[in-house]
């Protein structure tokens, strides 16, 4: 597919070879504390639903000032 004497030969290669240039390190860097952060809010929301759920309302609050 991308066959050249001196660049990378399969898509994954290629793509690894696009990531890893100095323009894009900034912004790779951006996407992994991204995906980072939405895990952390959405494992938050579930336990608040957890909380929710068995009716501990006034804990939602006192887990989030911890």
């Amino acid at each position: 597919m991308f066959a050249s004497a001196a660049g990378p030969t399969t898509p994954f290669a290629h793509f690894i070879h696009i990531l890893t240039q100095p323009d894009n390190i900034p912004i790779v860097g951006l996407m992994v504390l991204l995906f980072f952060f939405t895990y952390l809010g959405l494992r938050e929301a579930r336990k608040n639903d957890e909380l929710e759920r068995q009716g501990r309302h006034d804990e939602i609050i006192g887990k989030m000032q911890e």
